[in-house]
């Protein structure tokens, strides 16, 4: 008879891509962690995973197999949850970027509090490829991260789509008034690291639409990065969800990229084996609802420089 310890061994070995990760992660022996790989493949007749010395990939039966190992073990916590009425609430392991942690995080926990009293919580806030690494770990319920390609082991969904916003030392009233950035000169720009995913896309930007730019500064450190632009002639590129609480200050522009725009998508990622508990999944919804009211603000917000552009267009007698 087939256990669920044969059905966890063989989804850890699928998903880590190596007995001895397979065997750390579940806690057990690598021979362990093998044998309850050969009774398995005794008990189905079939060959689920081809090694090669320490290279292990799945056969074609492997792979269709592990689609149904990871919906048996979702169905069972969510059976375990649904039991346990007692931790619908509970505890709950959330890992945000920068981006969400300056911007909707405090308004989404004051949310989350108030609905789930006695709930506990805890935030870490890293880049898109430490958090994708905890998913993997099982070390949070859910990350939210820049849309990627996929990871076996994850499943994700789109969290927030988001206008990417030229952002600048503050120079005048040229906050929420449109930019295309291959009209200005040389850019001094900061830029998070080569492993970030935004960093890809803002240099594919660049590229296709023939962006100058004189300097890049690598900087891994959001909070970092704003106290320099705030004093300084370079610029960044981020999203309008983190920079939504500073369009009525005074120390940034906060410039939409026009001609073409420019948009990030953004993702809920979590363990693919596992179901999301209702606290978790609370927490989320109203990350995206934070999420949704940022975008809400920046159309408003935008619409409204636009009709001023073009009224003082009409009393200057300049065209539209």
């Amino acid at each position: 008879m087939i256990s669920l310890r044969q059905i966890r061994s063989f989804v850890a070995v699928y998903e880590e891509g190596s007995f001895t990760s397979a065997a750390k992660r579940e806690g057990a022996t690598q021979s362990g962690i093998s044998q309850h790989l050969k009774q398995l493949e005794s008990e189905l007749g079939a060959a689920l995973l081809e090694r090669d010395g320490r290279d292990v990939e799945p056969t074609l039966a492997g792979r269709l197999y592990y689609r149904e190992c990871v919906e048996v073990l979702k169905k069972l916590e969510a059976a375990q949850q649904s039991v346990a009425v007692n931790h619908v609430r509970g505890a709950i392991r959330v890992g945000l970027m920068p981006t969400f942690t300056r911007s909707v995080l405090a308004p989404a926990l004051d949310k989350f509090l108030t609905s789930a009293p006695g709930s506990e919580i805890s935030v870490t806030e890293a880049y898109s490829g430490v958090l994708t690494e905890m998913i993997l770990k099982g070390e949070l319920d859910f990350a939210v991260v820049p849309a990627f390609e996929g990871i076996t082991g994850i499943s994700h969904r789109l969290l927030a789509r988001d206008r990417e916003m030229l952002v600048s030392a503050k120079r005048g009233k040229n906050t929420l008034k449109p930019v295309k950035l291959s009209e200005l000169g040389p850019l001094k720009v900061v830029l998070p690291g080569l492993q970030n995913t935004r960093r890809r896309n803002i240099e594919t930007y660049f590229s296709v639409n023939s962006v100058a730019v004189a300097q890049r500064l690598e900087l891994d450190a959001m909070m970092g990065t704003l106290q320099f632009v705030a004093a300084s002639d370079w610029v960044a590129i981020l999203p309008f969800v983190m920079m939504a609480s500073d369009i009525d200050g005074g120390r940034f522009d906060v410039r939409p990229l026009e001609d073409p725009p420019f948009y990030s998508e953004f993702v809920l990622i979590e363990p693919a084996r596992k179901v999301m508990s209702s606290a978790a999944a609370l927490f989320a919804d109203i990350l995206r609802r934070e999420a949704e009211k940022s975008r809400l603000v920046f159309e408003e917000r935008a619409g409204r420089q636009q009709q001023l552009t073009r009224r003082r267009a009409v009393r200057s007698g300049r065209p539209q």
